[in-house]
């Protein structure tokens, strides 16, 4: 255990080697607390072997920070991809559910800090789908300064007609638990909170997504619907903007690695940030 030191925005409590077993060599554990309201929280690093490229990889619903490392498709499709191209890692827990809230989006804010200045990061891809997709994109028109790319794979693209259409769409007993998340980090739900919702909508801020942003989305998505990335791709037609709908693709669809390939080539590429 390290010495707890400030941040700004958050607390280091400690630095670790991860050592469990299926975990690669280089890989810690970052445990901190928020300035906000005192939550202690964990991010999973791992830095570039060289270069200060990094990427920014955040969960999808029901999982945590160390997604990209336990799920065995993501594992195998996404991370020896990023590190071919020579990308550090950050994952963080994100609030375990924190669908970039508020206190969540600070937090991120904070950790990004960290990473320039304790590795020399200099720049930010962000790559993840669902939830974590969903995440990206709140998070690039929340602060574009610290993105240089994203990769939104499956996302929800507008929190407050999603919370209506969960509400009315989804079986009680699957949808509990996703809108309490929803509410407990907005400090309500999209008709009390409606400026706050407003705020984190990327389809309302949409003219904030200046970087390279590749968006894929299956037709056939019943968890988050197509019409979510549709009505973004509608809004986006810069040159910077690629969207991909896959024909009866299901919502883990665009996960795999073929997605993956073509996403990181654009934003990677002349379109996007360059390797």
């Amino acid at each position: 255990m390290t010495k707890a030191k400030p941040e700004q925005g958050i607390e280091i409590l400690s630095q670790s080697p991860v050592t469990e077993s299926g975990f690669p060599r280089g890989v810690s554990r970052l445990a901190f607390r928020s300035s906000i309201d005192g939550l202690e929280d964990w991010a999973l690093l791992w830095p570039p072997e060289r270069g200060g490229h990094w990427c920014v990889v955040i969960h999808g619903y029901g999982s945590h920070g160390d997604q990209l490392f336990v799920r065995e498709d993501i594992r195998r499709d996404w991370l020896p991809r990023f590190r071919d191209r020579g990308m550090g890692i950050l994952a963080p827990n994100h609030r375990n559910n924190g669908w970039m809230g508020p206190r969540a989006a600070a937090d991120l804010h904070a950790l990004l800090g960290f990473v320039r200045r304790e590795f020399g990061a200099a720049r930010f891809t962000f790559i993840s789908g669902s939830m974590g997709g969903t995440c990206n994109l709140i998070y690039a028109v929340l602060h574009p300064e610290d993105v240089a790319a994203v990769v939104a794979l499956c996302p929800v693209t507008d929190l407050g007609p999603f919370y209506s259409w969960r509400a009315a769409n989804v079986p009680p007993a699957s949808v509990a638990g996703s809108l309490a998340d929803m509410r407990a980090q907005y400090d309500g739900s999209p008709a009390e909170r409606p400026e706050v919702f407003r705020r984190h909508s990327c389809l309302k801020n949409a003219a904030r997504l200046t970087m390279p942003v590749f968006l894929a989305h299956g037709d056939a998505d019943t968890i988050i619907p197509v019409e979510e990335s549709r009505a973004l791709a509608a809004l986006c037609r810069s040159p910077r903007f690629r969207y991909h709908e896959i024909p009866g693709g299901h919502h883990d669809s665009p996960l795999a690695a073929d997605i993956m390939d073509e996403a990181l080539a654009w934003v990677l590429g002349p379109a996007g940030t360059g390797s």
